[in-house]
């Protein structure tokens, strides 16, 4: 039996694999929610106005990519929500209140932007699941592939080894 029909869906009866998987929303075709091609990279980026960046870091490592490309997207005019995973002591990152678990954020966000290590992803779908966005970026080299299918199999879009700051430079051209 496949993974996705062992999960249990709360409130929801059913005795076949399928209707499981259709009435828990599940999308039998969760693959177009992989995505991969520019043109529809840009019109996912068109759509997005708040950005959740889970692992950012905090200005004293502004030379890393997960502080200078939130860093970017927030001067190109995103709301960026700084959701850390270390740096306890830091409560603002680029001038904005830290969040340290994206379930606390409290309002809807548009795009989880991640900057953690392939291995560590799987510990925060839930949590990402928990804030339904309409997509997740998994930044340049980083690939989980069962963590984005478990995301797109919930109808989340999930792009996966690209950089947020190029494919948004691509944009401005």
């Amino acid at each position: 039996m496949h993974d996705v029909f062992k999960k249990k869906c709360p409130g929801r009866a059913g005795n076949s694999e399928e209707r499981i998987l259709l009435s828990c929303g599940l999308m039998s075709d969760w693959q177009q929610n992989l995505v991969e091609d520019s043109a529809e990279i840009q019109t996912l980026l068109r759509g997005t106005k708040t950005i959740a960046v889970l692992g950012i870091k905090p200005e004293s490592h502004a030379d890393q990519a997960a502080h200078y490309v939130p860093a970017h997207m927030a001067a190109a005019g995103y709301d960026i929500i700084p959701v850390p995973v270390y740096y306890p002591e830091v409560t603002q990152i680029l001038g904005r209140p830290v969040v340290r678990k994206l379930a606390e954020i409290g309002r809807p966000v548009d795009m989880v932007n991640v900057f953690r290590k392939p291995g560590d992803i799987p510990q925060h779908v839930d949590d990402i699941l928990a804030v339904k966005p309409k997509s997740v970026w998994f930044q340049l080299g980083i690939r989980n592939d069962e963590a984005a299918r478990r995301l797109a199999e919930a109808g989340i879009k999930v792009v996966q080894d690209r950089c947020l700051m190029v494919e948004e430079g691509r944009m401005s051209r």
